[in-house]
């Protein structure tokens, strides 16, 4: 097969086979119901990206309890939301019964929203600016395991293709897998412990579903970038030292995971390694680098989903140093990394909201009519400020609407930017 075709050729994860090796990331939109089901915007924005082509698509952070959440209008998974959950997958499958669909389950601890939810910690030491957090215990946590279960069984049984089990982005399971959670208890201090959270759950969701054509996987922070974050020496060391990572995707790997998707950061606190700034778009290439770390110290049978390639568009409007545009697009990096063995597909986060359909239009040879995220991060503003969220370049319903906020809150844009 030609090298510019390799990101629409077929790959297998698991038992299953995504048509191709587009993947499209899980994008909180505050948009469900008061139950925390689908809506019709929640509707209208997954239909899209069915249609769209895409070989794999993850439901955005949907959330196993609604206790500790961090949007108010959250998509949950629990027996309340079954039946709704069952009909909109089936919707979904019927608009494209190719793309390998997965949830990705999540609770939001100490990154939940004081407002309208409680807000939990793990470690005795609040991290800076969670200092309202209540501190919970081991019986709490042994709780939330079998909360993850439980979704996950929901999951499979409403005709999900599997789940991703959140360890990413700074929600709890980023809280205590990093070394900050250095006090000893059940699931802290040693890396034995604190990767106990992980791992338990993992085997205990295999065995739970018990059924080899469901999906079961994990994305994960390589590094977060700060001090006792995830891939850092110690509880207060600012030093990249991945031995902890590379121990977590192989652990996973060892207990049934058959995919990892790569992230970085936390986006609270660094959010330029979760999604790359437009104005420092070289640190997009940390991503490569996790990848390969990834994709090094796993099976081959173990896809690798690499995140961040938004930035790279049509190689036009970024402001990459040294590099001709025509190496530097979401096309050329893309087949490079698969064919180097990098990565085995590439997901894409902001340039969904952008263009759902970019997948279609790339294997169907219409590359010219793809509408490419500008990075401009309103997107993230409109999740920052618990509004639906959407792409206000490209649609405009979203740009009407962040000119009224911009008109209504106007001293607080420019620090949401």
């Amino acid at each position: 097969m030609p090298e510019e075709n390799l990101l629409f050729s077929p790959i297998k994860i698991g038992e299953l086979t995504a048509p191709n090796r587009f993947a499209i990331n899980a994008m909180e939109c505050c948009d469900a119901d008061a139950e925390g089901s689908p809506s019709e915007r929640t509707y209208e924005r997954y239909e899209k990206l069915f249609e769209g082509g895409a070989g794999f698509i993850n439901l955005e952070a949907i959330t196993v309890e609604y206790d500790y959440i961090s949007r108010e209008h959250q998509l949950s998974i629990m027996p309340r939301n079954a039946k709704a959950l069952e009909k909109f997958v089936k919707h979904m499958k019927a608009v494209n019964p190719n793309a390998v669909f997965v949830m990705q389950l999540t609770h939001s601890g100490e990154i939940s929203e004081p407002n309208f939810s409680r807000r939990c910690r793990v470690t005795e030491q609040p991290l800076f600016g969670y200092e309202d957090a209540e501190l919970i215990g081991a019986d709490e946590v042994d709780k939330i395991i079998d909360m993850f279960v439980e979704s996950s069984k929901i999951a499979h049984a409403v005709g999900a293709d599997g789940v991703d089990l959140k360890f990413c982005h700074g929600y709890l399971g980023s809280q205590i897998l990093r070394p900050f959670n250095c006090h000893d208890w059940k699931y802290g201090g040693s890396w034995e412990k604190r990767s106990r959270f992980a791992f338990d759950m993992t085997e205990k969701v295999v065995k739970a579903v018990n059924d080899p054509k469901f999906l079961v996987g994990s994305k994960v922070s390589i590094f977060e970038g700060f001090p006792g974050g995830q891939g850092t020496a110690g509880p207060d060391s600012s030093l990249m030292d991945l031995t902890e990572s590379i121990a977590l995707i192989k652990g996973l790997e060892e207990r049934g995971s058959q995919y990892i998707l790569q992230s970085a950061g936390s986006p609270s606190h660094t959010l330029a390694l979760s999604q790359t700034d437009r104005n420092i778009p070289d640190h997009g290439y940390f991503h490569h680098y996790f990848q390969w770390i990834c994709k090094q110290n796993l099976k081959p049978e173990t896809v690798v989903i690499g995140s961040d390639y938004t930035i790279y568009r049509d190689g036009r409007g970024t402001k990459f140093q040294a590099v001709a545009p025509e190496k530097n697009s979401l096309k050329f990096w893309g087949n490079k990394n698969i064919k180097e063995g990098i990565v085995d597909m590439v997901c894409l986060g902001r340039q969904s909201f952008a263009d759902p359909y970019l997948p279609k239009k790339f294997i169907e040879g219409r590359e010219g009519e793809i509408k490419w995220c500008t990075a401009c991060d309103n997107c993230i503003e409109f999740l920052i400020r618990q509004e639906n969220v959407g792409c206000s370049t490209w649609n405009p319903p979203y740009t009407k609407r962040m000119q009224e906020i911009r008109a209504e809150k106007g001293e607080l844009a420019e620090k949401h930017t």
